[in-house]
């Protein structure tokens, strides 16, 4: 399936030009039906398509169709109109072309779909969009003894007694401000939040002809302040590469308590190995993790890197990556993973984007508590057009992502310490834009992975520049300081970029040592 493709709705917002400009006002015409159907439909979402019908009793020059999808199902490029969004409700309105449709003609358009939903509350012209103009004009009763039901740091789950309709009720909008989540039974989770922030929910509920009842009772949810992220200050170490340290030297050396793990691969297809070819137990891995918690430590094993066959392309569906992630996280009984999509096969590529995003959210849903990680290259000033979609992308799936982490090097940068702290700014700012968080909340899910000494293109990352960015990046409240690799962390080989030194003079373990400290 090779669908037309159009613009790509960000979250709650529109990315197209055209839309500075509307068509004609829409008007009532009875005999005006829409129709939706799912032309194809695959595991992670479908392509739609609504057909709107003129059965008179006049030409029209103009549609409107407005519907409303479900928690968990989203709207992403589309085509033949212009749509707009608002939380969960679409506007679609005819294109300059085909806006006319004569009695008994018929036009159409379509868009892709995230998810397992289909449209609710489908008006067309103003009328239900099964036509006969607005003949259920009852709105349904009230919902009542709406509750809480749970909060973590980033979410409110909340339950709700039925509404009552003459015909039925279609659909729930659970109301936080000006957001508005649809779902169509009688729970549901509000996601992407901010920890410690008290929010307000009602709900109502619509039925098929667009009517919507008044609100239910109002409660109040208050998210406590979530756990630290697992290994907040947890350097790379790559087991199949670079000779490996014995990991107790290390810590032992520096205080270090934690380690990112590299780097767990695809083996014969969706099936975790490390490095994809190690098992996950029995192992040097499994070995050397069980070292690392014998002395009072613990891993965040990282999927992906840029080298070697990545899970996020060979598993087909977010559930089956679920199900790779969740094979490692059951191996170790695991705190956190770290999801490092930087080469362009998952990176530059929307559908493996979204299915990490998803994975990530039934990993998050199935291990209450576990912190998700994902790890992206980035520019001086922030992430590029794909990190920003991932983001985007991240807060429109509700995947609840608990830190992403930039990669701030391979600038040609003379200045690696400033280019670094612009760039995670740059991040700080577009998860404060896209998710409606504080400086402060939008700082506290943002990461740095450096790369200590000389980098790809001979940067130079000192011990005193990498303690400064850590002393920054603790006053700012981050989320993660890591950085590649603690194979690389000792000197004898000044001048080379190498696996198994840093390319400049320094005590061995000394970035390590830093990191610790963060």
């Amino acid at each position: 399936m090779k669908p037309r493709v159009g613009a790509l709705l960000a979250a709650g917002a529109l990315v197209i030009g055209s839309l500075a400009t509307t068509g004609p006002t829409a008007s009532a015409a009875p005999g005006v039906t829409a129709t939706f159907t799912k032309v194809q439909d695959w595991t992670s979402g479908f392509e739609g398509k609504f057909t709107i019908t003129n059965g008179g009793p006049g030409a029209i020059t103009s549609w409107k169709v407005e519907f409303d999808l479900p928690a968990g199902t989203s709207l992403g490029s589309y085509w033949d109109a212009l749509i707009t969004r608002t939380g969960d409700h679409y506007v679609a309105t005819n294109r300059e072309y085909n806006g006319n449709v004569g009695v008994n003609a018929s036009v159409s358009f379509g868009f892709i779909g995230s998810g397992p939903g289909s449209p609710l509350n489908c008006t067309v012209n103003g009328g239900p969009c099964t036509g006969g103009g607005g003949g259920d004009t009852t709105a349904p009763t009230a919902p009542t003894n709406l509750r809480v039901t749970g909060t973590t740091s980033s979410s409110v789950s909340l339950a709700w007694n039925a509404a009552t309709d003459n015909v039925g009720v279609t659909a729930y909008e659970v109301h936080r401000g000006a957001s508005v989540t649809t779902v169509t039974g009688t729970t549901a989770t509000v996601s992407g939040l901010s920890p410690n922030t008290t929010y307000q929910f009602t709900v109502k509920a619509r039925d098929a002809a667009g009517n919507v009842s008044g609100p239910s009772n109002q409660v109040s949810a208050t998210t406590p302040n979530g756990p630290s992220p697992g290994g907040r200050g947890a350097p790379y170490l790559f087991l199949g590469w670079g000779n490996p340290p014995a990991p107790q030297t290390v810590m032992n050396a520096t205080g270090v308590k934690w380690f990112t793990m590299a780097f767990v691969l695809a083996q014969g297809g969706c099936n975790p190995a490390w490095d994809g070819n190690r098992p996950l137990t029995g192992g040097v891995d499994a070995s050397a993790i069980a070292q690392i918690r014998a002395a009072g430590g613990d891993v965040v094993p990282s999927f992906g890197g840029w080298s070697g066959n990545k899970l996020g392309p060979n598993c087909s569906t977010p559930q089956a990556l679920a199900g790779a992630y969740q094979k490692v996280i059951d191996a170790y009984g695991l705190k956190a993973i770290d999801i490092d999509i930087e080469n362009t096969d998952e990176f530059e590529n929307a559908t493996v984007q979204d299915r990490i995003l998803e994975a990530l959210k039934i990993v998050k849903q199935t291990n209450p508590g576990i912190q998700t990680i994902v790890t992206i290259p980035t520019t001086r000033t922030g992430p590029n057009s794909w990190g920003n979609r991932l983001i985007e992308r991240a807060n429109a799936l509700g995947a609840n992502i608990d830190v992403f982490t930039i990669m701030p090097f391979d600038f040609g940068s003379s200045d690696i310490r400033a280019d670094t702290i612009n760039a995670t700014t740059g991040l700080k700012d577009k998860l404060k834009a896209t998710f409606g968080w504080s400086d402060a909340v939008a700082f506290s899910h943002a990461g740095i992975s450096g790369m200590n000494g000389l980098s790809d293109q001979r940067e130079v990352t000192t011990t005193a520049t990498w303690t400064a960015l850590r002393d920054w990046a603790r006053s700012n409240g981050l989320g993660r300081f890591s950085f590649w690799a603690v194979n690389r962390d000792r000197g004898g080989c000044d001048g080379q970029v190498s696996s198994n030194c840093s390319g400049i003079a320094q005590p061995d373990w000394e970035f390590t040592r830093i990191t610790a400290g963060f």
